[in-house]
């Protein structure tokens, strides 16, 4: 990949409301990212009526509602979902869902999405990660690996390849929301492309927006982020997103260090070169020197600026003699 790939993760920020979801494909399209990411499931078939929710969750939802009922006032209908998918076409933004159930993998499939995002929680579901590789083009697949051993990472990418799926970009995850800067660690990321020979990436849930950036500078070829309308609305996943203003200044940012990441060749570069003969210095007359005299290190010294003889020929010129009078820090 010849950029990072910056996907705003809207996630279930849009509290089941479909004109939310559009303000947040608009505030997604102004930031200037490359994709808009939804989620799609079907609740009945994600949860469990016994589901417990994360401590993250009982702090930013109704404590004494269910897993099931938090996530059921979070759910998209096929319907919403392809209005939204209209919408983002309409607006010029690419649009693709993540599915959490194999149901919602088929509403996905309808799109024929270039990318199909596999998250944390289904990096272990045999069957949902059989049910993806079931389909007649090779989209590219890009894994979180939240709460997942190597092991487990290993499993999921055999059998995507084992059925023909081999454009494969590992993302590096914390599923902590948000996650402690002690637990980001992100050198693992790094070991994922050495350990697996993959494109790599970086689904951030920290606060703020320093480590994906920092992730782009160590290699992450995709950054994953959650975003918002209002961290103080009310939801799961909200207190944990940037708001529009903080996506837009870290989409700015990762294309700063692009910039400045550069090549591996170490060259003057064109903006520095004509600061060359000014910051460098060259080999002057310390005192009046006249013609035939020897120069000395008495006679001689080392001033700005860098248009005469380097100061790397010091010894070549001591000893030798003026072929003419010199004043006072006249190049020699």
């Amino acid at each position: 990949m010849d950029r990072t790939i910056i996907i705003a993760e809207a996630g279930v920020n849009h509290n089941g409301d479909i004109t939310i979801a559009k303000k947040l494909i608009d505030k997604a399209k102004e930031a200037g990212v490359d994709y808009v990411k939804f989620q799609m499931f079907k609740t009945n078939q994600l949860v469990s009526k016994n589901a417990v929710k994360a401590d993250y969750q009982k702090q930013t939802t109704d404590s004494t509602e269910s897993q099931l009922e938090m996530i059921q006032k979070l759910e998209l209908s096929e319907d919403n979902y392809n209005e939204l998918f209209q919408y983002a076409k309409f607006k010029g933004i690419e649009l693709f869902s993540t599915a959490f159930d194999l149901e919602s993998i088929n509403t996905v499939y309808r799109y024929k999405p270039e990318i199909v995002k596999i998250p944390s929680g289904e990096i272990t579901n045999l069957p949902y990660l059989e049910k993806l590789c079931d389909i007649n083009y090779c989209p590219w697949f890009i894994i979180s690996t939240g709460m997942a051993t190597l092991s487990e990472i290993e499993e999921a990418i055999n059998i995507l390849r084992s059925n023909k799926q081999n454009r494969i970009t590992i993302l590096h995850c914390n599923t902590e929301y948000p996650t402690p800067m002690e637990d980001v660690n992100l050198k693992a990321m790094q070991k994922l492309g050495t350990t697996f020979g993959v494109d790599i990436g970086y689904s951030d849930h920290t606060l703020g927006i320093e480590i994906p950036i920092a992730a782009v500078a160590m290699g992450a070829g995709v950054i994953e982020k959650h975003f918002t309308l209002d961290r103080n609305m009310e939801g799961p996943d909200h207190k944990a997103s940037l708001e529009p203003d903080e996506l837009k200044q870290m989409v700015s940012s990762i294309r700063n260090i692009e910039r400045a990441l550069g090549s591996s060749i170490k060259q003057p570069s064109k903006s520095e070169l004509k600061n060359k003969i000014i910051a460098r210095k060259s080999i002057v007359a310390k005192t009046n020197i006249k013609l035939g005299e020897t120069f000395t290190v008495n006679n001689l010294t080392i001033k700005r600026p860098g248009s005469g003889i380097s100061p790397m020929d010091w010894y070549k010129v001591l000893g030798t003699k003026a072929n003419k009078n010199y004043k006072i820090d006249d190049l020699i």
